[in-house]
């Protein structure tokens, strides 16, 4: 009796450190994404009231838990009786991806013109109608997200048991939403600090200085995440493509990696975009 439960924590100890192993490969491949999550919630965690941040974050954080719950049994189903599908929806995610990256630098060159706004203008939302639209949209954004994390964390044990991959995926999924919106929630409250340290210093000294550094600071660390974001998307879009289209994979050996990924992020977000705005143009030559 006694030799089988140790027999058993035996198995778990192992199962533990094939744990540990499989989830560094996975969070490793999977820290362009976290890296793009995290600039987009900063980004949509800011800009209202202090006393709402964290409650807003809280409810975007909610969203992505139930995001995972929906994702993690759906991909671990598929890649047990259909699992020409996860290939495919990495694909398609990758042109998501992709397509987000390239509009992104389509839309800091050639900024959407913002509609006028008169005194006589109706404000369509109010600040509650506000702040849940924002939190829809970035749950939504969450959503596609998670379902690349989930599924290039899943690519990382096909070949495993099924326990592994259950375990493996689980253990990211939640380190991906625990770490983000943990980071998330120390940098929009950045400035809230700064001012308390401001306040209390009576602004001299040290912790004025430490104050007036946390509140200048936000605004272009949540620009830097922007930018590393962008980049990040591409590189993990182009990064799908060459290693899931066998065309792309034996094309330019010569290449580095990061550059043949990077070009085929670029080139796979500009059809995305093309084609996006083909579309758009037809549409309004139906409604004309």
């Amino acid at each position: 009796m006694a030799s089988g439960f140790f027999a058993i924590l035996d198995d778990i100890a192992a199962l533990m450190d094939d744990v540990a192993v499989t989830a560094k490969i996975a969070t490793k491949k999977t820290a362009g994404i976290l890296g793009d999550d995290l600039a987009v919630n900063a980004e949509k965690a800011t800009g209202f009231l202090s006393s709402r941040e964290l409650p807003v974050l809280w409810a975007i954080t909610k969203g992505s838990f139930i995001n995972k719950v929906i994702i993690v049994p759906i991909a671990l189903l598929l890649n047990s009786f259909f699992p020409v599908a996860i290939e495919w929806i990495l694909i398609l995610g990758g042109f998501y991806l992709a397509y987000e990256g390239v509009e992104k630098i389509y839309e800091y060159f050639f900024p959407h013109p913002k509609p006028e706004t008169g005194k006589d203008s109706v404000e369509i939302l109010d600040d509650a109608g506000k702040e849940k639209a924002k939190i829809k949209s970035a749950i939504t954004t969450d959503f596609i997200l998670s379902v690349e994390i989930v599924i290039i964390a899943l690519g990382t044990v096909l070949d495993k048991s099924l326990s592994l991959q259950i375990v493996t995926v689980s253990f990211v999924a939640l380190v991906a939403t625990v770490g983000v919106y943990g980071i998330v929630a120390l940098i929009v409250r950045m400035d809230d600090t700064g001012y308390k340290m401001i306040k209390r210093s009576g602004n001299v000294g040290f912790l004025s200085t430490l104050g007036n550094l946390l509140v200048k600071s936000l605004p272009v660390i949540i620009k830097i995440l922007a930018v590393v974001g962008t980049i990040a998307l591409l590189l993990v879009a182009g990064g799908i493509f060459v290693h899931n289209i066998d065309y792309l994979h034996h094309l330019f050996p010569g290449i580095p990696s990061i550059i043949k990924e990077f070009v085929a992020g670029v080139l796979g977000g500009i059809l995305m975009l093309a084609g996006i705005a083909f579309v758009k143009w037809v549409i309004s030559l139906f409604k004309r």
